[in-house]
Parts: structure tokens; C-alpha cells; sequence
């Protein structure tokens, strides 16, 4: 049975959709985004991306047109997020699933982001970038995430190489290393496809 995965990471805008890109192109996987807030949408942006004649893209269980976070985003459509409305797309093969912001972006007043890994027992994938005060926010995801028992597959590190950064966080974590993303100056298929062949050269799904 192939297996599905969680990606998130320690706040908005860490990188969370080229790494999905990535995992993606490298497992030939499909690409599922539960909930979208705001366009362009990120399922267009890893369909850019991707090439493969494996993956297929299912349709998002909430598309918001605001770029906020979704439990705003939907009240201002008059809509409530349900987590029993979002359900699994039916597939084969492995699934790719995009969060949307951190883990604890709430979906509604009750609920938070992290649910629907939990609601699918999903094995995450943490995106950590690098930048001052980095540290603390992904020690206080990981914190979290082990409060609530979710499984976790291993850390992406995007940004700028930092060792002490990463040495700290992969310590007190416990988590395994799963891939370094450097600062592009452009995105392309090319580019996904190095990645999508260096994590390859290490990835095992034990």
C-alpha cells in the first residue's frame, strides 16, 4: 500500500510548495492541496513544475479566494470549515499533501491545519528555512507536533546552508535529515528535477 504525506512547515511562505513540487517529481506521486486561501493557486504552481506521467492533481476540498489565513479566508465567503468535509481523494498511488501556512494555521475556530494530518494519520514532512529566530520557531513546531503524537518522516531544510542552525534543530528533534533546498534564482522543472534526484539517492520509505 503506498503511503501518503503530510507536508508542512514553521510558518507561511518556508517553501512548503516547491518541496511538495519536489516530493512529488521524486516519488511520482499525486499532489493534493486540502485547502486553498488566496491565488495563484499552489496545485497550478507543482503541475508547473512537475513532469512525470504518474502524478495526477485532485481537486482542493476548500477554494478560498482570499490570501489569509483559511478560517479568515472562509468567513469572508460565509463558509465554515468542516474537517469531515475534507476526504481523501481516491488514489493508488502516493499522495503528496500540502498544508496551508504552519501547523497551527486555524481552519476554523476549533481547528488548526495539523488536523487533517491527524484526521489521516499522515507521516509529515517539516520544512524548516533558515533565518534569524528560525531555531525557536521550528523547536516550537516540533514541540508541538510531538504533543500531539504525529508522526514525522524528516526535515527539509530550505535556505541558505547553516550548520549550526540545522545541527541544533535535527539534535533536539531527533528527526532525520531529508534534503537541503539552496536559494534559487529560478524555479524551473530542471531545477525540481535535481532535487527530486538528490532526495531519491536517499530516501527510503521504512
Amino acid at each position: 500500500m503506498s503511503k501518503s504525506y503530510f507536508i508542512t512547515a514553521i510558518h507561511t511562505d518556508s517553501g512548503k510548495t516547491l518541496v511538495s513540487s519536489i516530493f512529488t517529481q521524486a516519488l511520482h506521486a499525486d499532489y493534493w492541496k486540502p485547502i486553498q486561501a488566496g491565488y495563484p493557486r499552489d496545485t497550478d504552481t507543482v503541475m508547473k513544475f512537475v513532469h512525470n506521467n504518474k502524478s495526477r492533481f485532485h481537486k482542493e476540498a476548500y477554494l478560498l479566494q482570499a490570501p489569509m489565513s483559511p478560517h479568515a479566508a472562509a468567513r469572508l465567503e460565509h463558509i465554515e470549515i468542516h474537517l469531515d468535509n475534507i476526504l481523501m481523494p481516491r488514489t493508488e498511488n502516493t499522495l503528496i499533501v500540502e498544508g496551508a501556512g504552519g501547523i497551527l494555521a486555524p481552519i476554523s475556530d476549533t481547528q488548526f491545519v495539523i488536523d487533517i494530518a491527524a484526521k489521516f494519520k499522515l507521516e509529515v514532512i517539516l520544512v524548516c528555512n533558515i533565518y534569524l529566530g528560525s531555531i525557536n520557531h521550528s523547536l516550537l513546531t516540533i514541540n508541538e507536533l510531538k504533543r500531539r503524537k504525529i508522526k514525522v518522516k524528516g526535515i527539509v531544510f530550505n535556505g541558505p546552508e547553516n550548520t549550526e542552525t540545522e545541527d541544533i534543530i535535527l539534535k533536539h528533534s531527533g528527526y532525520p535529515y531529508l534534503l537541503r533546498v539552496k536559494q534559487e534564482k529560478k524555479i524551473t522543472q530542471e531545477v525540481v528535477n535535481r532535487y527530486a534526484i538528490e532526495l531519491m539517492s536517499t530516501w527510503s520509505e521504512k
